[in-house]
């Protein structure tokens, strides 16, 4: 005689993995994509995207993005958007190249100084938008004039350059090699790539675990293996391909501190869930207590301080900061974020899939740039991508 219950566990075990793969579908859509990419790019390049130095240029050349992604996640979220981010970016390494060169200030007291500078900026543009209720299209349309306009001032239409050695190491320097080693394979740095994917691996386990626990739907455990071995698998390949070159630059643990922080902020606090809410309903959000105001206006305040560390972080790959700096970073950053399942309708998106769709876009420039692709045709190609993505968006909102 067979055992009622497990006629019916079958069925809503399956029900829930049907759920489950409706909930992540774009998620895990965007990862496959990314290797899709990847793998096609490869082989018209005949290997060479996935050559040592040049997969360290495209972690330097996309650095700035997946840094402002972070943020711009946070303000698309809560159902904004910010358009001055490249403008605000390049003006706060216009003025970090003059207290350095000109005024001969120290880089750690000048870069403090313009972390502060960014997060008055967005201060400013979240007091309009959070307090005053103007649109944010408004407000930071006319952010990324005002400051596009302040950088020419400050940099008198001239380059200002070459910075400190010690500053250039912030974005074009790579952390330093602590076990000796014959040959030019940086063992420290692989390590450090093997730790992070066992990381990686160890954090899916305890999210899973806890979610089994609580009763959350989750992950087929098939697929659950899978997926980890393939992340693993990737993670210690791309540690070794950087430690064949000259290991890992300072600006990937920047950025990997930073994505581990905001995933964190995001999946496991208050504040994370409220910013979801706020997007969500805002309305809804408010009546329950929730201090929306507040909450916007500290995510624009966090996107000016990211937009000036990225500022830093371009005008040190550089060596200098030039008037033309930071000119259409914002397309790539909300490119990036909307890529990743970011909602055009606030309240949806992810940091690993801002962080995704940041790299995705930086594999489709460079592999367009080796193939010889003109950046006429580059940018209708993105752009085809970025209204592909949303219109997948839309579809899935509608339905």
């Amino acid at each position: 005689m067979s055992n009622p219950s497990n006629t019916t566990a079958a069925p809503q075990q399956q029900q829930r993995g049907a759920g489950f793969w409706k909930e992540n579908l774009r998620e895990y859509g965007m990862l496959i994509s990314l290797l899709a990419i990847v793998i096609i790019f490869a082989y018209l390049t005949n290997g060479i995207i996935l050559k040592p130095l040049n997969l360290t240029n495209i972690i330097l050349q996309n650095s700035y993005v997946v840094i402002m992604a972070l943020g711009m996640l946070m303000i698309i979220v809560t159902g904004h958007i910010d358009l001055s981010v490249g403008s605000v970016a390049g003006f706060i390494g216009g003025f970090g190249a003059v207290l350095m060169v000109p005024y001969h200030v120290d880089f750690a007291v000048a870069s403090l100084i313009c972390l502060v500078l960014g997060g008055i900026i967005g201060a400013a543009q979240g007091y309009f938008i959070a307090y005053l209720r103007i649109p944010s299209f408004i407000v930071t349309l006319a952010g990324m004039l005002v400051f596009r306009g302040l950088m020419i001032t400050v940099l008198g239409s001239q380059a200002i350059g070459p910075f400190d050695p010690s500053f250039q190491k912030l974005s074009s320097g790579f952390i330093p090699e602590l076990i000796s080693s014959e040959g030019s394979f940086y063992i420290t740095s692989f390590i450090i790539g093997i730790l992070l994917a066992v990381f990686l691996v160890w954090q899916s386990y305890q999210s899973r675990a806890r979610h089994l626990s609580h009763g959350v739907e989750t992950e087929p455990l098939a697929f659950f293996i899978v997926k980890n071995v393939v992340v693993f698998g990737i993670i210690a390949y791309i540690a070794y391909l950087i430690s064949s070159y000259r290991g890992m630059p300072n600006v990937l643990i920047i950025m990997g501190v930073l994505i581990a922080a905001y995933a964190f902020f995001t999946n496991r606090t208050v504040i994370g869930r409220q910013i979801y809410a706020v997007g969500g309903n805002a309305r809804a959000a408010e009546l329950s207590g929730i201090k929306t105001q507040r909450l916007v206006f500290w995510t624009f305040v966090n996107m000016g301080v990211l937009a000036a560390l990225a500022g830093l972080v371009v005008a040190a790959r550089l060596n200098s900061a030039t008037p033309k700096a930071g000119t259409g970073f914002e397309l790539d950053v909300i490119a990036a974020c909307f890529i990743g399942g970011a909602s055009a309708y606030g309240g949806v998106g992810k940091v690993t899939g801002a962080v995704i769709g940041a790299f995705l876009m930086g594999v489709m420039n460079n592999g367009m740039s080796i193939l010889g692709i003109g950046i006429d045709l580059q940018q209708v190609i993105k752009g085809l991508v970025l209204l592909g993505a949303v219109c997948v968006d839309v579809y899935n909102q509608r339905r």
